[in-house]
């Protein structure tokens, strides 16, 4: 008999914890989304100071669209491993969730070649033709703090960038000083690194399920699955303590939430497997 405690009066065995602590990183997730938007926004407010075309809304709201396209596949992925069993994912619903997958896919694609348009737009970087006070006196001038980070170029900071290698964007009045634009560039090539292997990740994922749901998923295809995907998540983890050493530490708080997430994940498909075999 599992050990049974007590919250606010309630009976909870460790399943049901297990359960909360599960869905509580789900909902931390979604929340994320928001986190991103707002960070997309203020940012897009600088670099696309003319406004954001159709054609640039990914790559302005990049990280907002990728964790959205990423929870609502999440949230699929937990159907179809945990929640519903294998007689229900047949006909109408199976061919939804196949259908809500592929939605999710596109954009998280589609996400994928906006950090790379990102990390491309980055090496386009152009020497600064007269000083920061001068350009900050011309207006319409930003200067670059951290990766997403801006401020307007004003007669009050711009005497920090004096005696700076100071570079720019090529399509747009930003500048900034060449070590943080390095350090930028970095951490774009991390959002490129860490989305491709998430990519992966689901792939691997994915076809999993494919074999499950068609009794095929024998215990040695797991075992090299388990392998691949390992070396995969400790990349993704590599990533994540970049960001935690230089990046922000919302980024280092989203790429953690996803591992843990995906870990649940591992664990119902781990369990359906095991359960299949045994019949």
């Amino acid at each position: 008999m599992s050990e049974v405690v007590s919250l606010a009066g309630i009976p909870f065995n460790r399943y049901t914890l297990f359960k909360l602590f599960k869905y509580t990183v789900y909902c931390l997730l979604a929340y994320n989304v928001y986190a991103f938007f707002v960070d997309n926004h203020a940012a897009a407010g600088t670099v696309f100071a003319d406004g954001v075309s159709l054609g640039k809304i990914i790559e302005a709201y990049n990280d907002s669209i990728d964790t959205l396209a990423w929870v609502v596949l999440l949230l699929v992925f937990e159907l179809e491993t945990s929640l519903l069993s294998d007689d229900r994912i047949k006909g109408g619903t199976k061919w939804l969730l196949n259908a809500i997958s592929a939605i999710c896919y596109v954009f998280i694609v589609y996400s994928f070649y906006g950090y790379v348009s990102e990390m491309v737009s980055l090496t386009h970087l152009l020497p600064v033709t007269g000083t920061a006070c001068e350009l900050a006196n011309s207006g319409g001038w930003s200067m670059v703090l951290e990766q997403d980070e801006y401020t307007a170029l004003t007669a009050a900071n711009c005497g920090s960038l004096a005696d700076l290698h100071l570079l720019r964007l090529a399509d747009a009045q930003v500048l900034g000083d060449a070590a943080v634009w390095r350090e930028i560039q970095w951490l774009a090539w991390v959002d490129v690194i860490n989305a491709g292997a998430w990519l992966l990740v689901v792939a691997i994922l994915a076809f999993d399920v494919w074999l499950q749901l068609r009794h095929q998923l024998s215990d040695s295809i797991m075992r090299y699955s388990q392998v691949i995907k390992g070396l995969l998540y400790f990349t993704l983890l590599l990533c994540a303590i970049y960001w935690g050493i230089n990046g922000s530490f919302l980024d280092f708080w989203d790429a953690f939430l996803w591992l843990v997430a995906f870990f649940f994940i591992e664990m119902n498909l781990f369990e359906w497997q095991a359960e299949t075999s045994a019949e």
